[in-house]
């Protein structure tokens, strides 16, 4: 992200004090607490700090050393992440069995058009294996028969390809405290419907049996709470009288790889930013979509407006 800040963001198991030891030795180091942010979910702590060390009595390399080492003597796992650390950013492909999403990307990536490398793709199943291979990126089995992952070997393998951003594209696996908050802000899902409606699984048959006229689908950040993460970009489309699920896919699933791949290039450019638990798009948003295209508002009506009727009766 296009950000002066360093990052530190530091995960463990809950216990006092820990706030303290941690600023105290930023403090000691010179370094300027700008954003501080903590959370206790399932027994993980999580604290997220953006700090400024333009002006820090020691080097990068001994502040990483530091906090390593206070980490280990309280058991905390400690990422920093300077600002030349990003320059070149990874991404952490994440799948299931659905291709369109990983195929989005790979073409966005062979077509210079992306704006960082993919550095590896990892399933919870084996069926896009051979789609990784044809572009060359390293692939990762992490599943069982049944598809149940294994997160230890998850987290190592985002350590492993230094991953700066985890791309859920089509991953059908819930991801426990224990990911998410060592990424914040970091995890960019694709979910087919438009958020908050029909959160979950089966979100197209949801849609369905609710008879809605218009569905959809949402890129979003992803949270400890399930499909209720920052909105980034949403699509919609039209849902026929007679849709069933396969025409809801049919629809739906160029629409999924597009809001996805827009949400990424936000991200990977530094335009979208959370504050509150909402995002907030900068200077440069206008050049992206972000929900319907700018070819419907000639078909949306502008009045009536309320207001207007008071207005035309006072001229009388």
């Amino acid at each position: 992200m296009t950000t002066d800040v360093t990052e530190i963001t530091v995960i463990g198991g809950d216990d006092t004090g820990l706030i303290a030891r941690v600023t105290s030795l930023l403090f000691e180091r010179g370094i300027n607490i700008e954003d501080l942010d903590q959370a206790v979910r399932d027994g993980v702590f999580r604290m997220y700090l953006a700090v400024d060390t333009s002006e820090m009595v020691c080097t990068e390399e001994t502040l990483r050393d530091d906090l390593h080492e206070l980490g280990e003597d309280l058991g905390l796992d400690v990422q920093v992440r300077f600002p030349t650390d990003r320059e070149n950013q990874q991404i952490a492909v994440l799948v299931t069995k659905e291709s369109h999403c990983l195929e989005a990307l790979f073409e966005a990536w062979a077509n210079d058009t992306l704006g960082a490398d993919i550095g590896v793709v990892i399933g919870n199943h084996d069926d896009l294996q051979p789609l990784a291979e044809h572009y060359g990126v390293p692939f990762h089995d992490i599943g069982t028969e049944s598809g149940q992952q294994n997160e230890e070997r998850l987290l190592e393998l985002l350590a492993e390809y230094d991953a700066d951003l985890i791309v859920l594209a089509r991953y059908m696996r819930i991801l426990s405290p224990n990911v998410v908050f060592r990424y914040e802000d970091r995890i960019i899902n694709v979910h087919p419907s438009l958020l908050p409606a029909f959160p979950g699984a089966e979100a197209y048959r949801q849609a369905i049996e609710e008879g809605v006229r218009v569905a959809g689908v949402t890129a979003h950040y992803v949270t400890t709470d399930l499909d209720q993460g920052p909105v980034i970009t949403q699509r919609a489309f039209d849902v026929p009288d007679d849709a069933d699920l396969d025409e809801m896919k049919e629809r739906g699933q160029p629409l999924e790889a597009d809001a996805l791949l827009e949400a990424v290039r936000l991200h990977l450019n530094g335009d979208v930013s959370v504050h509150r638990g909402r995002t907030t798009v900068r200077e440069n948003g206008s050049r992206y979509q972000l929900g319907l295209p700018e070819e419907i508002e000639e078909f949306t009506p502008d009045r009536p407006v309320d207001g207007i009727g008071s207005a035309v009766a006072d001229d009388h």
